[in-house]
């Protein structure tokens, strides 16, 4: 019996384009790629999502094993579209801090920060906290598995070889970061409404009691009255948050 080598090499190649797209997307996904998490499993988690796309679409790859340089344009294209994909994910996270960010000024909590463990970086307390909360209800509720259906339909969207719409993918980013903040900006709701309310009554009880000292009166009754209001709508808010995300994420699979 004699067994054919020669599609090895092309095969080869097929398998590390597929693997420069996912591993691109692995790098920046919310939960998998974030910086306390070792490379290892990173990588790992890339090599067995590759194994099982590859089958998939590897007749959509034409593979030139003549040329180098045609080559090394098609891995940067699908490092590119993976960017976008983990990217767009990665950024649709960042709400939960947009909206933790204007609930801490809001609460007097604007100067208490803590280390992001998904960042490895300052964050903002209440911001870190529903970064985490959120992350922990995607995978509670296989909302990832949205993202790898995104990846496997990003196959249809970003056809490898083909001409990169650039256009499409500033119309998806410029999307992305507009939709981050103005979600962010209406979990927050409450807490503004509850912020400006507060701060007048202060502004009145401060006329009204000129020798009162209203700072130590106030700072202590927000926290508390704030804490609260997130405690009331902790659920509806992170409910809000996990349709958006499904929204953005249903948005990068096309309509069969």
């Amino acid at each position: 019996m004699r067994v054919d080598i020669s599609v090895l090499p092309a095969l080869a190649a097929t398998f590390m384009l597929v693997f420069a797209r996912i591993g691109a997307m692995v790098m920046l996904l919310p939960g998998f790629g974030e910086t306390n998490i070792p490379t290892r499993i990173k990588l790992s988690i890339a090599l067995l999502l590759t194994l099982i796309i590859l089958p998939l679409h590897r007749t959509a790859y034409q593979v030139d094993m003549s040329s180098l340089t045609p080559l090394m344009v098609l891995m940067l294209h699908e490092i590119i579209v993976g960017i976008v994909l983990g990217a767009t994910a990665r950024v649709t996270l960042s709400a939960l801090q947009v909206a933790g960010s204007v609930i801490a000024q809001q609460l007097g909590l604007g100067f208490v920060t803590a280390i992001d463990p998904t960042q490895g970086q300052q964050g903002l307390l209440i911001g870190n906290f529903l970064t985490i909360l959120g992350l922990t209800l995607l995978f509670a509720t296989d909302s990832h598995h949205l993202v790898i259906a995104a990846l496997n339909e990003s196959y249809r969207i970003f056809s490898p070889g083909q001409v990169f719409p650039s256009g499409d993918v500033a119309a998806l980013a410029t999307r992305a970061f507009a939709g981050a903040f103005k979600i962010g900006m209406q979990l927050s709701a409450p807490f503004l409404v509850f912020g400006l309310v507060f701060n007048i009554g202060l502004g009145i009880l401060a006329r009204l009691m000129p020798q009162m000292q209203v700072y130590f009166v106030g700072v202590p009754l927000s926290i508390l009255a704030g804490f609260l209001i997130l405690a009331l709508v902790i659920s509806a808010l992170m409910g809000a948050f996990l349709d958006y995300f499904t929204g953005v994420m249903q948005q990068l699979t096309p309509v069969r």
